[in-house]
């Protein structure tokens, strides 16, 4: 499903975003490294149930201006309103996966006037031994990716995402994945988001978030255990779990993910 797509002036220059005509407006943010086609494959069960998808090119991924220096998950949360200002937009729901899920609790403590419920799929509950490793691994990874001979360094991202789907997504997807990472690359933000992610402490914005919120996970998600900590941290938020899939869970079930919002904003008007 195509949506309408525009741009308007944030905190670090322009943003991009794709957006539905009419319902209930839906924020969502991607994970790092994507942009808001990860999403692309939700939009229809959402606009179906009666909802608004407002996807955001978080500051330096698909095409938003970069930021001049590595952000942090604060830092990405200032790109939102400006976004729903442009469409006069005052009030919506947010959902984030993964490191969106971070920034998406990040903009709701800062504006809960604006913001009316929560959406986490892939809260960050975790040790700092598992933090550093992040940081070791992955952040120095991406920290270091860069340009090679024969396009190799296109074929090392998508062997990589071939590896997480696991055989459940199909080559074209696995196509699009790399574009979105190329365009983070291309901006020279291509290890920001993990880095922000990593340096974050969820714990204690999580503590103190007052809206409703949904816990959204999947039991095949290498964040899975971080949902399953964040729900006895608070219990009193709403728990959804889909059986099964990846990080590509939008992909892999769009309809079982996008109708969990569905219900559970129906739930809270």
């Amino acid at each position: 499903m195509k949506l309408r797509r525009g741009y308007t002036d944030g905190p670090f220059g322009q943003i991009h975003f794709q957006h539905a005509a009419q319902g209930r407006p839906l924020v969502l943010l991607h994970q790092a490294i994507m942009s808001s086609d990860q999403f692309a494959n939700v939009f229809a069960p959402l606009v179906e149930r009666g909802l608004r998808p407002i996807a955001i090119d978080m500051p330096g991924f698909g095409a938003s201006d970069p930021p001049a220096a590595p952000p942090t998950i604060a830092d990405y949360a200032t790109a939102v309103l400006p976004v729903l200002d442009s469409l006069g937009i005052d009030r919506a729901a947010v959902a984030g996966h993964h490191t969106g899920a971070l920034v998406a609790t990040e903009l709701a403590l800062a504006h809960p006037e604006r913001i009316t419920a929560v959406v986490l799929a892939g809260p960050m509950i975790i040790s700092d031994a598992e933090r550093q490793s992040g940081f070791d691994t992955l952040v120095d990874r991406e920290r270091a990716f860069t340009a090679l001979p024969q396009g190799r360094h296109f074929v090392e991202v998508a062997e990589i995402r071939e590896m997480l789907a696991a055989g459940s997504v199909g080559e074209r997807r696995i196509s699009d994945y790399v574009v979105q990472a190329m365009q983070a690359y291309g901006h020279d933000a291509y290890w920001y988001g993990h880095y922000a992610a990593f340096s974050y402490r969820h714990d204690e914005p999580l503590a103190r978030l007052a809206q409703p919120v949904l816990l959204l996970s999947n039991t095949g998600d290498m964040t899975h255990p971080s949902a399953l900590a964040a729900h006895r941290l608070r219990p009193d938020f709403a728990y959804r779990e889909i059986e099964g899939g990846g990080i590509d869970i939008c992909d892999q079930a769009p309809e079982a993910w996008g109708y969990a919002i569905a219900d559970f904003l129906q739930n809270h008007p």
